[in-house]
């Protein structure tokens, strides 16, 4: 890089002249911007961009991505400036999630119905710690940090589609259980409001890197709309979470981090709850107008269902 610059320098207009150079006042390369890049090739292209397009719609629900930025390996504090986004563009019909933080960028598409690929754009580099001049130093740095970013992201969009837990571990998650220190486990109940906010407050990907506090949870179920919620009863949330081995405290500090278990039972009771129960439950609903649910499959056939079920059981009781 060094040695293409100085090549064609001498063709562009300096204020040093040639004293200054002989004195020792030189060029010094700074980094504008600095692209890291992942490339995977599927041997079916119609079904990886049908993972693809799948991918898109678990951030709607699965993984908050307003807080992607922080795959990215840094901390966020309240003093930290800067904008954190994450939109989902569709041009055409060539899907595109963005995820930025703060000057940088990461993109992934999927490229020419071949490839699934990962994009990461610095473009500050002091957003990561690191200086801006040329050096083997700063380019290793920043190489880690792109390739960092774009594996982060790609596993927990991988860990997102593991299969679902089997039934006992179900049962032991949702059941009172004891630890193998005798402690005991309150249950997780499926289906209670307060247990699936904070496993969707949980499975967000702003967790990925550097865990999450109590106050962080705090925050993030109110946000979900399970207010009022107070730290004493995340604490006890976390206490039973950790117990389930959904949980694990981080070595020397405050904060927990998911385990590989806890993100599949996460995930598995958040999409199963707001994309099966919650949707199933709104289509059965007694006071939906006749025009609505005639219109619903599933609401004709449970109707059905109840009148057979009701001339089966006044035919016996009259037959007794």
């Amino acid at each position: 890089m060094k040695s293409f610059f100085w090549r064609w320098v001498r063709r562009l207009p300096s204020p040093f002249t040639q004293a200054d150079l002989r004195a020792g006042y030189v060029y010094e390369l700074a980094f504008r911007q600095f692209e890291v890049s992942d490339t995977c090739m599927v041997d079916r292209p119609q079904a990886g961009r049908m993972w693809f397009e799948g991918v898109i719609r678990d951030h709607l629900d699965v993984g908050r991505p307003d807080q992607i930025a922080l795959v990215f390996h840094r901390r966020l504090t309240r003093c930290t400036p800067g904008t954190f986004r994450t939109r989902v563009l569709t041009r055409g019909v060539d899907p595109t999630l963005c995820c930025y933080y703060k000057s940088s960028r990461m993109k992934q598409y999927f490229k020419e119905g071949r490839a699934l690929r990962t994009e990461t754009v610095i473009s500050d580099t002091h957003d990561f710690g690191i200086g801006r001049r040329v050096c083997a130093l700063n380019w290793y740095a920043l190489r880690a940090v792109g390739e960092s970013a774009n594996r982060c992201l790609c596993d927990a969009e991988a860990a997102d589609a593991q299969p679902a837990p089997d039934v006992a571990t179900f049962c032991r998650v949702t059941q009172p259980s004891t630890t193998d220190d005798g402690l005991y486990a309150a249950g997780l109940r499926f289906g209670e409001a307060r247990v699936m906010t904070v496993l969707a407050a949980l499975v967000g990907f702003c967790h990925l890197v550097r865990g999450f506090r109590n106050r962080q949870i705090v925050e993030r179920v109110r946000a979900l709309g399970a207010a009022p919620y107070t730290t004493r009863q995340a604490t006890y949330d976390l206490r039973r979470l950790k117990r389930k081995g959904l949980v694990v405290k981080l070595a020397h500090t405050h904060r927990y981090q998911l385990t590989s278990l806890g993100r599949r039972v996460a995930v598995l009771f958040t999409k199963t709850y707001g994309r099966v129960l919650a949707p199933g439950l709104s289509a059965l609903d007694l006071r939906l107008p006749e025009d609505v649910t005639s219109r619903s499959p599933l609401n004709t056939a449970w109707r059905t269902f109840e009148r057979v079920l009701d001339d089966y059981i006044q035919a016996q009781l009259i037959a007794a």
